[in-house]
């Protein structure tokens, strides 16, 4: 598996790399959470720009970038605009989708960006190629928030977002009973070791879900998320305690 690396994080190898999603509507606390991120030791930020109250005026969501850049130092930042359709709390239009993630790609304050596989083809298409070109990586995206879908049909959602160009194709799945926990973990399996020429990130939701957030590193996983006070996904766990979980594995399976 080839491994992608952000500033000084290397996704796809060894321990799976937590990411913590800053969900805060006004400026300063975003800042302030982004303090308390790094303070926590997590290797990725995911600021959600949904969560935001100005989260649809361009020129205040790149001013925010830059103060949590500031913040950051050199922990990668992941940009993330969560439609509503797939668990976010903004609706947007394709043009809104386009031209924020564009101010983004360019402002040089970001170091990834989440687009999502179903959102809009031809503004992901797009939007991958833009954000190559300023050596930007992309996570192309897909959460069903209703079911966990047949592992053939997952192998082709991630099977679209690797000819999309994604440098890291994510699923996140809402299981209904524990027979779905195990579809999603052998499908990421079966995924990492026979499809994915890159790193993949997999998670099932929920409490039932669970296992998944901390079990990557052995059925292949290379990110999972996690939660500094609020979640922005049902199951996650607190950023350290996960932490801890992963280097513990990792220590017992090396």
């Amino acid at each position: 598996m080839k491994t992608v690396r952000v500033r000084d994080v290397v996704i796809g190898e060894g321990v799976p790399k937590v990411c913590v999603p800053i969900v805060e509507k006004k400026l300063e606390d975003v800042v302030l959470a982004a303090g308390n991120l790094k303070a926590s030791g997590a290797d990725v930020a995911e600021w959600r720009i949904d969560w935001f109250d100005d989260g649809y005026e361009t020129d205040k969501v790149v001013e925010a970038a830059r103060r949590i850049r500031e913040v950051l130092k050199e922990v990668p930042l992941l940009a993330t605009f969560r439609t509503a359709g797939e668990g976010g709390v903004k609706e947007i239009n394709v043009q809104q989708y386009i031209d924020l993630y564009l101010a983004l790609i360019h402002s040089g304050y970001v170091d990834l960006i989440d687009v999502e596989l179903f959102f809009d083809e031809e503004a992901a298409k797009y939007l991958v190629a833009e954000a190559h070109k300023e050596g930007v990586c992309v996570i192309a995206s897909n959460h069903d928030f209703e079911n966990t879908p047949e592992k053939a049909e997952m192998f082709r959602r991630v099977e679209k977002m690797i000819e999309l160009g994604a440098d890291i194709p994510k699923i996140a799945v809402m299981p209904r009973k524990m027979e779905d926990v195990m579809v999603l973990l052998i499908a990421t399996y079966e995924m990492s070791h026979n499809l994915a020429d890159r790193p993949i990130i997999t998670m099932s939701m929920s409490k039932e879900g669970v296992i998944s957030r901390f079990s990557g590193e052995f059925f292949g996983s290379a990110l999972t998320f996690a939660s500094i006070g609020k979640e922005s996904a049902p199951g996650q766990i607190e950023a350290g305690n996960l932490k801890k979980m992963l280097t513990q594995i990792h220590e017992i399976i090396s």
